[in-house]
């Protein structure tokens, strides 16, 4: 090579290294569009999956209207999360859909037992989504009302010992009968859920206002009736014999008009998973 086609060889360099950065350039330009568009894609698919999840009825708080009309009402303020002593109430998450930071009560974990009395989410609701009376324009589900007053364990002596409460929240079913120790015919003795449940409840013999750790009230029962005793409402559910397809007579939990679906029993179960759960939503159909 002579001096002369030294230019020429550097100026051939030069304009290689532009292209391959500009190849470079392009592809990285490339591929930041390609996660532009994946993230775009993803956020909207994100509204769509949980959608799926959303069918299932979720336990809203006390008072709630129906579904449609309570995701319309509820502007996700929270102030019904930061009255509840028992802290049973939590906002819905992103993987919820339309639900995120909708109220919701998950009852296995931390049930509402009208520990307040006065039901203080709704007295706290500044929109109606909870409410002690729903508006006549807005439907009532056919076995959704409450036949009466329910009667509230803790204010039994009280000259008006009644809850506010004109609709279920949902309804409690037995709904694995053979993880039931009662139908079993077994006692408990210990902690319901366990030393490490950080559930709450209020036990009128302990302290009527202050509602405690489950873990710190030990149970000693010759035959289970938890979700009995522990039931806030008075005459929702009882232990009555019931014939088995095998002939044998078993105490079985039975739940009854005066079911406003709170969650406790569902929560206390010492079952795992819980033999009575609660039904969403669910209205009384009768006897289950």
């Amino acid at each position: 090579m002579n001096d002369a086609d030294a230019p020429q060889i550097a100026c051939s360099a030069k304009s290689s290294a532009q292209s391959l950065s500009r190849q470079q350039q392009a592809r990285r330009a490339f591929l930041r569009s390609l996660a532009l568009i994946g993230g775009v894609l993803g956020l909207a698919l994100s509204a769509y999956v949980p959608l799926l999840r959303d069918r299932l009825a979720r336990l809203r708080p006390p008072g709630a209207l129906n579904e449609a009309d309570f995701l319309a009402a509820c502007i996700k303020c929270g102030q019904c999360l930061q009255v509840c002593p028992v802290n049973a109430i939590r906002l819905g998450d992103i993987d919820e859909g339309f639900g995120i930071g909708v109220p919701y009560i998950n009852a296995r974990a931390q049930a509402c037992d009208f520990s307040c009395d006065a039901i203080q989410c709704i007295l706290a609701c500044p929109t109606g989504a909870l409410t002690y009376d729903k508006p006549d324009f807005l439907p009532v589900r056919s076995g959704a009302p409450l036949t009466a007053p329910p009667v509230l364990k803790a204010k039994i002596d009280d000259p008006e010992n009644t809850l506010n409460l004109q609709e279920r929240m949902g309804v409690a079913r037995l709904a694995r009968p053979e993880a039931c120790l009662a139908v079993q015919g077994k006692g408990f003795r210990g902690s319901a859920r366990g030393a490490a449940f950080k559930g709450k409840l209020r036990y009128t013999e302990v302290d009527r206002w202050k509602p405690i750790p489950i873990h710190e009230h030990p149970y000693d029962v010759p035959l289970c009736d938890l979700c009995v005793r522990t039931c806030p409402v008075a005459d929702a559910i009882e232990l009555r014999p019931r014939r088995g397809a095998d002939g044998v007579e078993r105490m079985t939990p039975e739940v009854l008009a005066a079911c406003v679906g709170c969650g406790v029993c569902e929560m206390i179960c010492p079952a795992e998973p819980a033999a009575i759960i609660i039904g969403a939503q669910a209205v009384w159909e009768g006897a289950t």
